[in-house]
């Protein structure tokens, strides 16, 4: 499996070489030249996997420059009940994302019981065992910088912590993350891990990313690579838990789900699009935003229009307070026949501040294909959401899943079964949860207390010279 740019001008690279370097040389971000297909035999043999072998069948298909034997311990290394212990509400840690069944045809799947809490632990812990494996084979070290909104960061720098020839710099919106999610990021004190806080929004870090990224010399120079979803193999582990989903929520192969996914930066419901590109029976997918609902526009009128740092509205969902969705190239890429040159207009407007439609173009007549449906949710919705959800089902949800179930009710269909994606756990919010149902959430006894630990952040402000500057200096 070779993998090319959405923007077409860097040779086609295998995955491990995609896998160190993150953005392609030329701006774009990789992408197999093909998607997998999957037939009705193998997806009745998938059924009766265990998560790590289903999860290694389907990455088997993506990655294919490690030794089949060498990736199949790297996936069993990573998904095991102990690693994704966390489980709520009954579920089986053994299935990894289990399911809970909120009424008939309606399910949250938990994708939050790895170290951090998040569903970005799915894909991160993989991915630190990959960058060990590769970096370790190739004699090579690393300096991987990121950004998050929230949740990102810490899932990040959990997986590795303590890994060979690896170092972090993680940037975030300074103040703007939740209590816990900062405390779990900056109470690491492990030498190879650095938290940059930057004085403005999420969107202001990631730019940085990106600039950085995309300056050849200094990249080259202190070997820079990337963990963000912008790094193809976070979102070919997120493929696996769909097809988890879909094979616990059902009892054969001739049915059809939904999923609703809370979505900031395009990353989980891309990969939920590539699944049903690959074969999964996916009848639709229902994108929820919170009040920053650039990715709704989009699916309701054609018009990608990111906002500015100014328009962008600091939530109770902060990790979906983003206007400029990076994955969202890679559906694009798709959209418009996988053609590069028009990826690369489109985004010249957008990197430019501005926006662009489909709506009046010859592409308006394939989004209906893909089977998207989209709504948003506010401050107000979230909070009535869990309050509803704990009520009536007596199950505890995080914000993000709010916004989930809020879009997935708005949108369900009759005899639809619907699959929410939980995101977090709601300790990760817990001043949103208290404020909704007037109590504090639960938390792993490991983590009491995490707020109060000492810190290790180094405050900065929007500047890509300052943020070079860090990493020159620890490197």
């Amino acid at each position: 499996m070779r993998y090319l740019s959405t923007r077409g001008h860097s040779v086609p690279q295998s995955f491990c070489d995609i896998l160190l370097g993150g953005l392609a040389p030329d701006g774009g971000l990789y992408l197999p030249e093909s998607y997998p297909q999957i037939g009705r035999a193998e997806l009745d043999a998938w059924r009766k996997l265990s998560y790590a072998d289903l999860a290694y069948e389907i990455l088997s298909k993506f990655i294919t420059d490690i030794p089949a034997a060498d990736l199949k311990a790297l996936v069993a290394k990573t998904y095991t009940a102990q690693v994704y212990c966390h489980t709520r509400n009954g579920g089986n840690a053994a299935e990894i994302t289990p399911l809970t069944k909120l009424e008939d045809g309606l399910y949250t799947q938990e994708l939050s019981n790895g170290p951090t809490l998040a569903f970005k632990d799915m894909a991160m812990q993989l991915l630190g065992n990959l960058f060990e494996y590769v970096l370790d084979k190739r004699g090579e070290s690393i300096n991987i910088l990121g950004a998050t909104s929230g949740d990102t960061g810490s899932a990040a720098e959990y997986a590795m912590r303590g890994k060979h020839n690896v170092k972090v710099f993680m940037l975030s919106p300074d103040g703007k993350m939740s209590a816990f999610q900062r405390a779990q990021m900056y109470s690491l004190q492990d030498p190879n891990i650095f938290n940059i806080a930057v004085t403005g929004l999420f969107d202001d870090a990631q730019d940085i990313v990106k600039a950085v990224s995309n300056d050849a010399a200094f990249k080259a120079k202190y070997k820079i690579g990337a963990v963000n979803s912008i790094n193809w193999a976070r979102v070919a582990a997120q493929i696996v838990y769909y097809f988890q989903g879909y094979f616990l929520a059902t009892k054969s192969n001739d049915e059809q789900v939904a999923f609703s996914v809370p979505s900031g930066n395009f990353g989980n419901i891309c990969a939920g699009h590539i699944a049903r590109q690959m074969g999964l029976p996916i009848a639709r997918l229902v994108l929820a935003t919170n009040e920053n609902d650039v990715l709704d526009e989009f699916f309701r009128t054609g018009v990608y229009r990111p906002r500015s740092s100014a328009e962008t509205s600091i939530t109770s969902s902060p990790s979906m307070d983003i206007s400029k969705a990076s994955n969202f190239e890679r559906f694009i890429f798709d959209l418009v026949g996988r053609d590069a040159a028009i990826v690369r207009q489109l985004w010249r407007k957008v990197d430019a501040g501005g926006n662009f439609s489909i709506a009046d173009g010859p592409f308006a007549a394939r989004l209906p294909s893909y089977s998207f449906v989209s709504g948003s949710s506010s401050h107000a919705d979230r909070l009535a959401t869990i309050r509803e959800v704990w009520a009536r089902y007596g199950q505890m949800i995080d914000t993000h899943t709010a916004d989930g179930v809020k879009v997935a009710m708005q949108q369900r269909i009759p005899g639809e079964t619907m699959i929410v994606l939980e995101t977090a756990q709601p300790v990760k919010f817990a001043e949103t949860i208290r404020e909704a149902l007037g109590s504090d959430p639960a938390r792993p006894i490991e983590l009491e207390g995490i707020e109060n630990l000492p810190q290790r952040v180094e405050v900065v402000d929007a500047s890509v010279d300052q943020v070079k500057d860090i990493v020159a200096r620890h490197c």
